[in-house]
């Protein structure tokens, strides 16, 4: 198998960080002539690389995915480290619910185009788990609190004007007493 071209794997990249922004702004209503036309590409190098928008989107998924999971094995590894599973879980919440504008809007155009990946969310959910009985185990996080019950905190947010205070009250709410 031939090795791709550099400006091939360029156009790619550019393609991916175009998409994202426009996907981010405007969901899946971002049209591929226009994420052609902010990567600086033509619609048919666009098309060579993602022939539909599910294939693209289902990239940029891939992206994210790879994202999270590497910032969740990276949190994980610092609480085996000695680190604190509470800064950990607050670092996490704070990153989903006040930080995630853009991978929110992702996460919906995915789901809206059916290329959304179950396993960002299965590893996600394994990584959060161990985090919460890291947790349970240092005395932070509340006993009947549960993986489930912090991936529901993550996914029901306020507006953005008042998710700071919103993920502050969060972590009020799951804190041993």
């Amino acid at each position: 198998m031939r090795k791709p071209r550099a400006d091939s794997i360029r156009n790619r990249a550019e393609i991916l960080r175009a998409a994202r922004a426009l996907l981010a702004a405007d969901g899946p209503a971002a049209g591929m002539d226009e994420i052609a036309r902010e990567a600086g590409v033509a619609v048919g190098t666009l098309y060579r690389h993602f022939p539909t928008k599910t294939d693209l989107v289902g990239a940029i998924m891939a992206e994210l995915a790879a994202e999270v999971v590497g910032e969740l094995d990276a949190a994980l590894a610092r609480i085996t480290g000695g680190g604190r599973a509470w800064d950990e879980i607050a670092a996490l919440l704070h990153r989903v619910v006040v930080d995630s504008d853009d991978d929110r809007a992702l996460r919906e155009a995915a789901t809206n185009l059916g290329a959304y990946s179950d396993e960002l969310e299965l590893r996600a959910r394994e990584a959060v788990s161990a985090m919460v009985t890291a947790g349970h185990r240092e005395g932070t996080v509340a006993p009947e609190v549960t993986a489930d019950d912090l991936a529901l905190l993550m996914k029901t947010q306020p507006p953005a004007a008042d998710r700071r205070r919103w993920a502050e009250l969060a972590l009020r709410a799951i804190a041993a007493r």
